[in-house]
């Protein structure tokens, strides 16, 4: 199966997205925060960059789902910063203290290209909302020297359906969060309003774009939705809600990791309800109401 970006596309018409995203840049509306930074006259936006690239690291991942990982690992692109203010991130350095270093479209592309190189199965970009149409406009050039492994849009789930659109027939895996279930803890633990509508909503194009999640025989993922979501203690996340709604409105066949490998981060110690591990039970809880609603795949 080739990538999306391969199959659908020609070079002229992925260049002309990444026109269309660029201009979005301009007075930003490129995630729904839509702070309307100039963000190519040097202004940050809520995601506290211009419109320069900046990554922490790039290099074989084997610590993310195994249809990803495969043997040679799934070849992850950190960004830095972030449309989100998680006040329990693990990645705060990067995501709020803007750990990384300026890179062009040429040395994007390359990264791209060095792990295709490296055996990677995949280039798995993780937090790229706000860097979008640079990395279109990376991938341009990557294609044109031979990139042919698949896309991974490794985000936080608040995501402009507008954007999203833009992505279609590039990208073959969409891996979001889905955080919370309500919007009165994402404002609270997040900084962003109206989560809930915003990630159903985007979500739902998601899968519209590229479906379940499809695994080759080999036990790669080759297109197709994955969906994170991590168990909070004190039900902060709302976790049932945000099952009723992967079963009852995606599909029962989704591919859902659900995570316990929560602990306080970052600022969790100043929130009474986040300052702690969650529980064997209340994770058990969540797998077993998963369970009951029909949901198999991704927390074997």
């Amino acid at each position: 199966m080739l990538p999306l970006y391969l199959e659908k596309l020609t070079l002229p018409e992925l260049q002309q997205r990444a026109e269309v995203l660029h201009r979005l840049l301009e007075e930003c509306r490129i995630c729904p925060n839509e702070c309307l930074a100039r963000r190519t006259e040097g202004e940050t936006g809520e995601c506290n960059s211009t419109d320069e690239v900046i990554i922490s690291s790039v290099g074989p991942h084997f610590g993310e789902e195994p249809p990803l990982v495969g043997t040679f690992g799934s070849g992850t692109i950190f960004f830095t910063n972030c449309n989100l203010d998680c006040e329990f991130c693990q990645n705060y350095d990067i995501s709020h203290l803007g750990l990384g270093r300026k890179v062009s479209t040429e040395e994007l592309a390359s990264s791209m290209l060095n792990l295709q190189q490296r055996g990677c199965h995949n280039i798995n970009f993780v937090t790229p909302t706000h860097f979008t149409p640079q990395i279109v406009e990376a991938l341009v050039l990557a294609v044109e020297k031979g990139l042919e492994i698949p896309l991974v849009y490794n985000c936080g789930g608040y995501e402009s359906v507008e954007t999203l659109k833009l992505l279609e027939d590039i990208i073959d895996i969409y891996m979001p969060d889905i955080k919370y279930s309500t919007n009165e803890n994402a404002l609270k633990y997040s900084g962003v309003q109206n989560y809930w509508e915003v990630v159903t909503e985007a979500v739902k194009e998601m899968h519209r774009q590229v479906g379940d999640l499809k695994i080759s025989k080999r036990g790669l993922a080759q297109r197709g939705l994955l969906i994170r979501h991590l168990v909070l203690p004190n039900d902060i996340a709302g976790s049932k809600k945000v099952i009723d709604f992967v079963a009852d409105e995606i599909s029962t066949g989704s591919y859902i990791n659900i995570m316990d490998q929560y602990r306080p981060a970052y600022n969790a110690d100043k929130y009474e309800k986040l300052n702690r591990r969650i529980t064997p039970s209340e994770y058990k809880e969540v797998i077993g109401y998963a369970l009951r609603k029909g949901l198999r795949r991704g927390f074997e």
